[in-house]
């Protein structure tokens, strides 16, 4: 149960948006800036780091509905988003995207711990500075995000079904999308 009181069905993110309506707006206009644009990487990735970010950090509502918009965005009956979540690198996904989530991973820990190394590599395999930095802009939101959702105990992550979140990432990644419609 949620250490603030919510308005009656509001869950997640949207649940908090609707505590506070006047960051609505610019809550949803900001993570709707860097999700739902395909330039460097693809929607799908975007999603892929929120989703793996919010896994390292324990964040199951998070990972559990942006795993499930970017099985939608890849058409993914959950397969690749288990092998990803899993191992990504072992998962059948590109080297440079792995450099990515290297990165992100480094983020979430602290941005101080990303290296040079990281950052050559990633360019070594063909990331761009556009990529290298929305990873990692996309990283550190999620760490915001997760942390600003789990301190207020939002998520009742046993209230939730696979089936669910993969409901919820359809809705998003199909219209409903990040920022609140008027």
């Amino acid at each position: 149960m949620a250490y603030i009181n919510l308005p009656e069905n509001a869950v997640g993110m949207r649940g908090l948006m609707a505590f506070r309506p006047h960051l609505a707006p610019h809550l949803g206009a900001f993570t709707e800036g860097i999700l739902s644009i395909d330039e460097g990487l693809t929607k799908a990735e975007r999603e892929l780091i929120g989703m793996m970010v919010s896994r390292w950090n324990e964040c199951d509502g998070c990972e559990g509905v942006h795993g499930g918009v970017a099985e939608c965005y890849l058409k993914d009956d959950g397969t690749l988003t288990e092998q990803i979540k899993l191992d990504y690198r072992s998962a059948p996904i590109s080297d440079k995207f792995k450099a990515l989530l290297a990165v992100a991973h480094s983020v979430q820990q602290g941005g101080k711990q990303v290296t040079n190394g990281q950052i050559e590599e990633a360019r070594k395999l063909g990331a761009t500075d556009i990529e290298i930095h929305d990873t990692v802009l996309i990283a550190a939101t999620f760490c915001l995000f997760n942390r600003y959702l789990d301190g207020l105990n939002v998520w009742d992550s046993q209230a939730y079904t696979p089936e669910m979140y993969r409901e919820r990432g359809r809705m998003i990644a199909e219209g409903l999308g990040y920022a609140p419609k008027h």
